[in-house]
């Protein structure tokens, strides 16, 4: 895929004009997974379009402790501080499944986004639906069980890889939702004793989603049906189910 026909969904959203006079400011980077892009409190050099792969936003308490509050992959872009008018990076940015990503200097995504109208309308609506995520996020934390929590990350993982094989460690799980490990090895066995999901070693099988999607409740789907209103669909709508 060239850079001039973005993976990106964002980008593929915006005007053909537009995107024919911005695409080419984009140098395209591989990620890998484990990879810490960003640092909070960076400065915000250049922003990030994925096409690939899947990646968290980390907020960190006492310089130890670390929690996801997002996670994204190529429905998304990563640094909204260009456009907001803040220098530095808010939040950590951890690889979790590599793939291939675009890169603009901040500076020139800055200067685009205040001359193309399309631009400007697609970012200001994306902030709109992170912030919205961040409220599910904040939902979930704070009344969902660690069942119910990973019901909703395995869900959104299959949304952004786009893929019912999820190549996710009981570590990195235990990371985004702030648990020990043997929490997420507890959840994941409850699951998958409801027929929900398969496990092996480094990979979980999702087999049936929309079991999934009502075991996550209410902290699934506002934030993905506002951003499918806003910009366009991207969440998997195939029922996985087994035997399917």
């Amino acid at each position: 895929m060239s850079v001039c026909s973005p993976g990106n969904l964002l980008l593929r959203s915006l005007p053909e004009a537009e995107r024919a006079q911005l695409v080419p400011e984009f140098d395209r980077i591989e990620v890998r997974k484990g990879e810490r892009l960003v640092e909070a409190g960076d400065r915000a050099e250049f922003a990030y379009f994925p096409e690939g792969g899947l990646s968290s936003n980390l907020t960190t308490a006492n310089g130890t402790r670390r929690l996801e509050v997002g996670c994204f992959g190529y429905e998304a872009m990563i640094n909204t501080a260009t456009f907001l008018g803040a220098e530095r990076m808010p939040h950590e940015i951890l690889v979790q499944v590599g793939g291939p990503w675009l890169r603009i200097e901040a500076s020139r995504l800055r200067s685009a986004f205040e001359v193309l109208p399309g631009l400007r309308q697609v970012l200001l609506q994306f902030a709109h639906v992170f912030i919205m995520t961040l409220s599910q996020t904040a939902l979930s934390n704070g009344v969902c069980s660690i069942e119910e929590r990973l019901a909703r990350w395995l869900v959104m993982a299959q949304d952004r890889l786009r893929s019912d094989e999820l190549a996710l460690t009981h570590d990195f799980l235990g990371l985004m939702l702030g648990t020990q490990r043997s929490g997420v090895t507890l959840a994941i066995q409850a699951l998958e004793g409801m027929g929900m999901i398969r496990a092996r070693r480094g990979l979980i099988t999702v087999l049936d989603r929309p079991r999934l999607i009502t075991h996550a409740g209410d902290s699934y789907g506002p934030a993905e049906a506002e951003y499918e209103r806003l910009i366009g669909p991207f969440r998997m709508h195939k029922a996985t189910a087994p035997g399917s």
